[in-house]
């Protein structure tokens, strides 16, 4: 009982200093906030709002039920542009996409001639752009199997160069229907936020002990490394489970109106379970690093290749065979696989527990292996 009472009253003591150092407090409240409401919101990588021109030089029926096709969300509502005004539009950038529709376009097409529709796009608008040119290609597709159909009946005729389908593809998305980026950056930002700052506030927790000369206060009450270290994980874990909690209440679901699929209390389970592991990371860097500027660039080395080859960005799968089992070694890939099953497809601890488990494992191997380097420094710092 002494053991958990000095974890305990320590632990409160780390809890004090972090609400007194206004730099690492801000630096959760932005992370947890408008950081993940940035990478939500300035990320999106489905077609919002693109300028469009037109000139048809046809005015057909078909030609203008082309043009109706580009609607909103997707695109603004097309203007009418004229010939000699395309170039110096495009160069200004007053439009993503200009299409052309020239004359006789309507009558080439019943005759079975492949007219040809210019698109001219604005490729500075990278995401816009490869994204559109496929919009178009299936709008213009769709338009004229509905034109067509009116006009010839059920299904397009062979002999208009268009052969009709015998297999119709039903699609269905699950987890995500509309495809919005927001719903997948959102909450892949929080996880990523979880390990940088587990592993900043921890290892700034044990440099500023140092920095500040109270370490040496600490080795001499009647302490051990254990409880030091320990308190130091519980502490600094609290602040960013409590602060997760409120990201994906206020920011994801509030803010962003992105729906959460499974249990948030099973979620949040998982983030303290790994935060175990992710901020004895931080006291092992610590125990390495002398100041705040190494700790910094210690983390650049560890963290940043853990987020980016975690699975948050790149499917696990996507990667080479070598990279693939080595990422298995690291609780960030079992923590970002089963916070997007519980979050995005509902599932249990039935389904996920393998997941806690290996990170539970790992997470204490690393413990242990941060808690001997913790001894060793501060039994040199003591002798």
């Amino acid at each position: 009982m002494r053991v958990l009472a000095n974890i305990f009253w320590l632990g409160t003591k780390e809890l004090r200093s972090f609400f007194q150092d206004y730099v690492l407090l801000g630096l959760v409240v932005w992370a947890f906030s408008l950081a993940v409401l940035a990478q939500a919101q300035s990320s999106s990588q489905e077609l919002h709002n693109a300028s469009v021109g037109y000139l048809d030089e046809d005015m057909s029926p078909l030609s203008r039920q082309f043009i109706a096709g580009l609607t909103p969300p997707y695109f603004k509502p097309p203007e009418p542009v004229a010939e000699r005004d395309i170039n110096h539009l495009m160069d200004t950038g007053r439009y993503t996409f200009v299409v052309t529709i020239p004359p006789h376009f309507e009558r080439d097409v019943l005759a079975g001639r492949h007219p040809d529709a210019q698109l001219a796009i604005d490729a500075t608008a990278m995401m816009q752009a490869g994204i559109g040119a496929n919009y178009f290609q299936q709008i213009f597709s769709a338009e004229l199997h509905k034109y067509l159909s009116r006009n010839d009946g059920a299904f397009l005729l062979p002999s208009q160069g268009i052969a009709a389908s015998p297999v119709t593809l039903s699609v269905r998305i699950a987890f995500n229907p509309n495809v919005t980026t927001s719903w997948f950056t959102s909450i892949m930002g929080i996880i990523n936020q979880v390990t940088m700052l587990a592993i900043i506030l921890a290892g700034a927790a044990v440099v500023r002990e140092r920095e500040h000369g109270t370490m040496d206060h600490l080795l001499v009450m009647p302490v051990t490394p254990l409880e030091i270290a320990a308190s130091k994980v519980w502490a600094n874990g609290l602040v960013i489970t409590v602060a997760v909690g409120l990201s994906l209440a206020i920011v994801v679901r509030q803010l962003l109106g992105v729906p959460v699929a499974g249990s948030v209390t099973l979620f949040m389970a998982g983030v303290a379970l790994y935060l175990f592991f992710a901020t004895a990371i931080g006291i092992f860097l610590a125990t390495i690093a002398r100041t705040m500027p190494q700790l910094g660039l210690l983390y650049l080395l560890v963290a940043v290749p853990m987020n980016l080859l975690s699975g948050a960005n790149t499917p696990i799968e996507s990667m080479p065979s070598p990279l693939r089992v080595i990422m298995s070694a690291s609780p960030s890939t079992h923590f970002v696989s089963f916070a997007q099953a519980i979050l995005y497809r509902g599932a249990g601890i039935d389904v996920v527990w393998p997941k806690f488990l290996a990170v539970a494992l790992i997470g204490a191997g690393f413990f242990v292996l941060a808690l001997r380097r913790f001894r060793q420094v501060a039994a040199a710092q003591a002798g």
